[in-house]
């Protein structure tokens, strides 16, 4: 029986030329064609601030944390997040598409695993894949993630780490070897 195998991508920000040549690489021995489903969350505009404001001041504001936010206009910052995801979106698309990959997309907000498991159901999808930023603190945080979804769906759920080839992710780079 030949159809179609579906594939959803949940990424942290734009793939590259590299990681989406990897993506592919992994599906380049089978016989049906491959349609990439991709979700980018969008980022939550009030953790946002709240970063920004305890980078930019230090923790001066732990006496008053409203001191500084009366200038703050989240409406603006949230629609900045939200281009700029959409933007992010497009770039992966367009990275999958020019490395010969059948791709489409959205952006989405809530739970990124929510999301993943809805599309997995949506699209009958055979595996799910996480990419992740490769540095430390990034991994710490989305590690879950992989763990979340292994519980949320009944597909294979392969993490990568986005600009780190395959060598560097098995213990070359800083891959999920230390964790």
């Amino acid at each position: 029986m030949s159809g179609s195998y579906d594939v959803v991508l949940l990424v942290e920000q734009a793939l590259s030329a590299g990681d989406a040549r990897q993506v592919l690489s992994l599906h380049e021995e089978l016989d049906d064609p491959v349609t990439y489903h991709v979700l980018l969350p969008v980022e939550d505009a009030a953790a946002r601030i709240e970063a920004s404001m305890g980078t930019l001041t230090g923790g001066e504001l732990l006496g008053n944390p409203t001191l500084g936010m009366q200038d703050v206009d989240v409406d603006a910052v949230r629609k900045d997040a939200e281009e700029r995801s959409h933007e992010d979106l497009e770039a992966t698309l367009r990275a999958i598409r020019e490395a010969g990959g059948t791709a489409h997309g959205k952006a989405v907000d809530g739970d990124p695993i929510d999301a993943l498991a809805a599309e997995v159901a949506a699209v009958d999808a055979r595996e799910a894949i996480i990419l992740t930023r490769p540095h430390v603190v990034s991994e710490f945080f989305h590690l879950d993630w992989t763990s979340r979804a292994r519980r949320k769906i009944g597909v294979p759920v392969l993490h990568l780490l986005e600009h780190e080839s395959f060598d560097e992710q098995a213990g070359g780079g800083e891959g999920v070897t230390g964790l």
